[in-house]
């Protein structure tokens, strides 16, 4: 491959940098409803089952929607898509958020309140995925086959800082209200989207008589292990996600503050994520992207650090224990991901790089269809830790599976 050869579309470390921080507000914006959403809907009258449901729906459609947004997006351009799919994250977490407060204060309740919920939630499934198919497109773009893996791996790592932020954010901003979390990922969405607007050049049309890249299968022999295992993956951290608040209000007995429980189980679940986060961000800009370190050793090690910190948080009942157990599983997520991401895309020619990293961005929607719904299950008739044993067990056998894969994985 010449090593001069130059990007269809390029784009300056800048604007290849807002593409990262899009991806990281559109995280944000999707797992902040499961540190707001998950306290205050208990407090609305809503099960925990229930609450999973509506979550896991729109999931569902999220994903079913990625690829006929990647569709749209080349008729109409990626960057209209992107821009499009931040404003409408913003629009329709806020229709969520406005049906809270109706729910808090008596306005909406039962049946009304849960269709309600659907319905808004159905429409944030249907508008915001747009982001995933159309910032890789135009990263695909914007590089060349001996840096789109690096190019696309920015992508992939935003989204998971994304979905840690977003939580952790919510520490800073329960002191002003338990719905402030969400008012801050709204504002964030919003505001990136408009940026992207400016700073990005139009999209130019691609030449109808230029092949288009061909998509791989999801049973491609060579992505599926990879595949596969992120979705198994990304199913522990949606149970783990979906049920820490609850967790945390009922292992700290939150609910006997009254009025104020709702805000404190949402300041306690964002330090948490807040842990993570700092760890995560430590490990991916410290260690991760200075020594790039060989993906194959790194994988499995980084899921066994996970399974630490899963069992460390059952077992140390202390709050600041808990806190030390999710900064090691941020540690150790940090590691696992950026690297089942990176084999997965080195399994593929340089070529296929491209549609290597869009088919393995279903993996966590994916995942967040069955993870909330399992873990709310767990936790609901089974026991409060029960999601929290279930995946450090799971994590544990994807640690052998890791090992046994990476073992025969050529050097990367």
């Amino acid at each position: 491959m010449d090593s001069t050869e130059t990007p269809l579309h390029p784009l300056s470390a800048f604007q290849r940098g807002l593409l990262m921080l899009a991806t990281i507000a559109m995280g944000a914006g999707m797992s902040i409803n499961f540190v707001v959403v998950a306290p205050l809907t208990r407090k609305a009258g809503l099960g925990e089952v229930e609450v999973a449901a509506i979550l896991t729906l729109s999931t569902l459609l999220y994903a079913f929607m990625i690829p006929q947004w990647g569709r749209i997006a080349d008729r109409v351009g990626r960057k209209r898509v992107m821009v499009f799919s931040l404003i409408m994250m913003g629009v329709t977490n806020t229709a969520f958020l406005f049906t809270l407060e109706a729910a808090l204060a008596g306005v909406m309740t039962g049946t009304a309140l849960m269709l309600t919920l659907v319905f808004v939630r159905l429409w944030f499934g249907l508008l915001t995925p747009g982001l995933q198919p159309a910032s890789m497109a135009a990263m695909t773009d914007a590089t060349t086959p001996l840096n789109r893996a690096a190019g696309l791996g920015m992508l992939g790592a935003g989204m998971s800082i994304g979905s840690i932020l977003g939580p952790a954010g919510a520490a800073a901003l329960a002191p002003f209200g338990a719905l402030a979390p969400l008012w801050g990922t709204i504002v964030f969405c919003i505001l990136v989207g408009i940026v992207l607007g400016y700073a990005l050049p139009k999209t130019i049309p691609r030449d109808r008589a230029m092949p288009r890249p061909k998509p791989l299968a999801m049973l491609d022999p060579r992505v599926r292990p990879h595949l596969a295992f992120l979705v198994a993956y990304f199913i522990c951290v949606g149970m783990i996600q979906q049920t820490l608040g609850w967790f945390i209000e009922d292992r700290y007995d939150l609910g006997a503050l009254g009025e104020k429980s709702g805000e404190t189980a949402i300041l306690y679940t964002g330090i948490v994520f807040a842990c993570m986060a700092v760890a995560t961000i430590a490990v991916q800009f410290g260690y991760i992207s200075r020594y790039k370190p060989d993906p194959r050793k790194l994988l499995p090690v980084g899921l066994g650090i996970v399974v630490v910190g899963y069992i460390g948080a059952d077992m140390l009942m202390s709050f600041p224990l808990l806190c030390a157990s999710f900064f090691i599983v941020g540690v150790g997520s940090a590691m696992a991901i950026p690297s089942a991401n990176a084999l997965g895309s080195l399994s593929v020619s340089r070529e296929e790089q491209g549609a290597a990293a869009a088919l393995m961005s279903a993996a966590p929607p994916a995942g967040f269809i069955f993870g909330p719904l399992l873990g709310a299950v767990l936790y609901r008739y089974v026991d409060h830790a029960a999601p929290l044993i279930v995946s450090a067990l799971l994590m544990a056998g994807l640690t052998l599976y890791a090992w046994e894969l990476t073992r025969k994985a050529p050097a990367a």
